[in-house]
This record gives structure tokens, sequence and C-alpha cells, in this order.
């Protein structure tokens, strides 16, 4: 009795042990408080710096250009083909593969619905069905990680194959080895090194993914949908990952970090200029540059540029479309889908390198 009475008599004489989180928190506190008394303005020229790098991009890009409505349309356009049977179809041919690779089919349909239209609507429509497939949490990460091996959105397919053709480089090599062919090596690599808890689904479990909802209603509900997915993951997700780079530009940290990515751009053979509007703020935008370049540019570097910008880059899209999209539909945690990604475009990164130093001397007349 005597000791547990100096126990705690002890114990009252420490000062309490604080959560972490509230050390960080008194740290903020600190810094802010030292920054309002020592530089006001530090803290008006930060939060303008954030505004002013979302901006453009939310609004002017967001907004007002054809990405939006791409977006939308391309929501539409996955949900009538879903509606027509196309998924069904899909799983049924995709059976064999998922035998092979001892994982559901299911993995694969992200990366097919992406082809044929945007990134943003494949996941919103694939989503759903990885979660009726009975998908285990790798398997959801193994499709992330194969759906951005290829093109984010239909146009930058466009406008690359037209840099490829003015640079002379054999295009339908090209377009098979780098899109086509990764979205069956990528889930094979993917499941033997990293994310190994899956398993076949055979077609007697598949369940039937075909609406049966009326054909009018699919149309507008999809249009709905698809505004949904713009204004409230989207947009939010520009806004966040923008301000973000804001706030590192005016620290002084950005400029490192882009300084280190020219270098190692210009060291795998692909042009630092498109390379790095492909990561940061649009591969459309990129492919579009580059086709006006192309004449002019070794057609190694404008391959291995191609094949950069034909993946799940800008970083928005990596850090904050794609978390917040697979989070909202696939039942997962938005860091697991952020993780799969940075490790898929990561991969992709130096697939362009490989193109573009090892295999350039192939893929061009």
């Amino acid at each position: 009795m005597t000791e547990d009475v100096n126990v705690e008599s002890k114990d009252k004489g420490r000062p309490p042990k604080l959560p972490r989180m509230t050390l960080i928190g008194l740290a903020v506190f600190v810094a802010a408080m030292a920054l309002l008394v020592l530089s006001p303005e530090s803290l008006n020229e930060g939060f303008e710096f954030m505004v002013e790098h979302a901006h453009p991009i939310v609004v002017d890009v967001g907004l007002l250009s054809k990405l939006g409505i791409s977006i939308v349309i391309g929501v539409i356009m996955g949900r009538i083909m879903e509606r027509l049977g196309f998924t069904d179809a899909l799983m049924f041919i995709l059976i064999p593969i998922g035998r092979l690779f001892k994982c559901s089919p299911s993995v694969l349909i992200p990366s097919i619905y992406n082809l044929l239209g945007d990134v943003n609507a494949a996941s919103k429509i694939a989503g759903p069905i990885l979660i009726q497939s009975k998908a285990t949490n790798d398997e959801k990460k193994l499709a992330i990680f194969t759906l951005v091996q290829a093109h984010q959105s239909f146009s930058t397919l466009m406008l690359g194959l037209g840099a490829l053709t003015i640079a002379g480089a054999r295009v339908a090599l090209v377009v098979v080895l780098s899109i086509f062919l990764p979205m069956f090596v990528a889930p094979l690599v993917g499941r033997k090194l990293i994310y190994r808890d899956c398993h076949f689904v055979d077609v007697d479990e598949i369940p039937v993914f075909t609406p049966d909802t009326p054909f009018i209603n699919t149309l507008f509900n999809a249009g709905q949908e698809g505004m949904s997915v713009l204004l409230l993951l989207i947009l939010p997700a520009f806004a966040v990952v923008f301000s973000i780079i804001g706030l590192l530009s005016y620290i002084g940290i950005w400029h490192v970090i882009e300084t280190g990515l020219t270098n190692l751009l210009s060291l795998m053979n692909i042009d630092p200029e498109t390379g790095l509007l492909s990561i940061m703020v649009s591969p459309t935008l990129a492919t579009s540059n580059l086709k006006e370049a192309a004449a002019a540019m070794d057609p190694r570097v404008v391959v291995g540029s191609f094949v950069l910008a034909s993946s799940g880059f800008p970083l928005s899209c990596i850090f904050g479309q794609l978390p917040m999209i697979w989070s909202s539909s696939c039942e997962m945690k938005a860091s697991d889908a952020m993780q799969a990604a940075v490790v898929g475009v990561i991969f992709r990164f130096f697939t362009a390198g490989f193109f573009a130093t090892v295999l350039g001397g192939l893929l061009v007349k």
C-alpha cells in the first residue's frame, strides 16, 4: 500500500506527456506567432502565392477550358458503354489473363476504360466494378498502378501521335510497346514484386455489371455524375495540389525540385521543357508543344517525351484527383490510392527513359 502511494506521488510530480500532434500544433503556433511579430507581410505573401498558383488551374483550366467538359463527357460515354454490356464483355475476355496473372480480371478494367477516354472517368466507373468483383486492397492498388501507365486523356494520345509522325518514329511500334504492352506487363510486375494479395476470380464468380436502368436515365444520371466528379473531386484536387506548389515556390523549395527534375530529364533523353509540362501542368499541353518542336528534335527524345506524357501525370492527378476519386468510389484509403499512383508513375518515368535511351534506335526510322 505504501509503495502504491509512493508511485502515485512520483507520477503527480511529472509533467503530463503530450500527444505528438499536440506538440506539432504548439510548434506551429509558436512559428505563426513569430512570423506575425517579426514578418507579418510574409503570411499574406505566402497566401497570395498559393492563390496565384491555384487560380489559373482551377478556373482557367478546370472550368473555362475543354478539360472540364471532357471529364463530364468521359463519364457519360463510360456509363453508356457500361449500359451496353461493355464491362461484362471485357470481364469475359480478360478471364484468361486473370488466370495467368493469378489475380482478378477486374484489375485491367480501369486501364481499358482509360484508353477510350479519361483517367478520371475511368477511375470513377471502374472503382465500383472492383468492389463488385470482391477485389482485395492489393488488387485495387494494382489496378491504379496499371492505370497510370497510359495517357491521362485521349487528346494526349492524338497529339502525341502527331509528334511521333513528324519526328519520323515508328508510330505503330511505339504505341504497341509503350501503350498496350504495359497494360499487361505492369500488372505482372506489380503482382510479383509488390501487390501479392491477389486471387483469381473465375467466370461463374463474376457478377453482372450491366445495369438495367432505362437508357434515358443512364444518360442524365451520368451527366450529373460527371459534373459531380468535376466540381467535387477534380477542382478541389487542383486547388490543394497547386496551392501547395505555390507555398513551396514562396519558400524557395520548388525551384530546387524543378532544377533537379530538369537535370534528370536531360540525363534520360527526355525533352526537359515538355517533360516538366507533363509532370507539373498538363500532358496534353506538353504533347501539343512537342508536336510543334518535333521536327527539330532528336527522334529518340520525342519518343521518350511522348512516353512520359502518356502517363498518369501531372502531379495534381497523382496527389489529388486519383486519391480522391478512388477513395470515394472504391472503398479504399486515399493514402493507399496515392501510394499506388506514385509507385506507378515512378515505374512509368523510368520506362520513358528506357525507351529514349535503350530502345530509341529501334523505334525511329
